[in-house]
């Protein structure tokens, strides 16, 4: 599928965010992080913002030409020691949830359990999240994104990880090469979570 893909900068930040906050109003996982529809129509984006600055600051984001979809990837280095305490002796995940909502519990537990069962000591690209507009989704536009972060991992023989939050999801990055590494996360009183890894494949493997 032939689509026009480029690196987002601060001048796409609102529309990233948009982009986001829209594709996943209806996710298990947002759903239960900000449980109720209108509470999460009202705080769901801040979420969203702070992690596009984070990606923006430190990774990359792929944004279709289109804005029907994007995509936020962090390079992650072997020696990674995870996440959890800031330069300064802070708490990454504290500040996160006085940033995003301060009363909420959830904003800050989520960043604690995903972070717990981020696989270390290989370096690999983390496909933090990817969000199709509403519109659009079923379209390929989501695996047309990726594809060509995909390539090249095979290409530099890196491999790639990524938490799916439904089992939909997770059936379709196994047919991109993802495979489950340990037990699903259960969220407390919530859904699933499936932490999938997916090694380099050989030249002209990937269909």
């Amino acid at each position: 599928m032939g689509v026009a893909i480029r690196t987002a900068g601060g001048d796409d930040r609102e529309q990233v965010v948009r982009l986001l906050d829209e594709a996943f109003q209806d996710d298990p996982v947002s759903s239960w992080v900000f449980p109720g529809a209108e509470y999460r129509r009202a705080t769901h984006h801040r979420l969203m913002a702070a992690f596009t600055d984070a990606t923006l600051a430190d990774g990359r984001v792929d944004l279709l030409e289109d804005g029907s979809a994007c995509a936020l990837w962090m390079s992650v280095p072997a020696e990674d020691p995870g996440h959890g305490e800031a330069a300064d002796g802070e708490d990454e995940f504290v500040d996160l949830r006085r940033a995003v909502d301060p009363d909420n519990e959830r904003v800050e537990l989520i960043g604690r359990l995903t972070a717990g069962i981020h696989p270390q000591g290989r370096a690999h690209e983390y496909l933090w999240m990817i969000g199709v507009a509403p519109g659009r989704q079923g379209e390929g536009l989501g695996t047309a994104l990726i594809g060509s972060v995909l390539d090249r991992c095979d290409r530099e023989g890196r491999a790639a990880y990524l938490e799916a939050s439904s089992e939909r999801s997770a059936r379709l990055y196994g047919r991109l090469g993802f495979e489950l590494t340990g037990e699903p996360l259960r969220l407390p009183d919530g859904p699933l979570m499936y932490p999938m890894w997916r090694e380099p494949r050989a030249s002209g493997a990937r269909s």
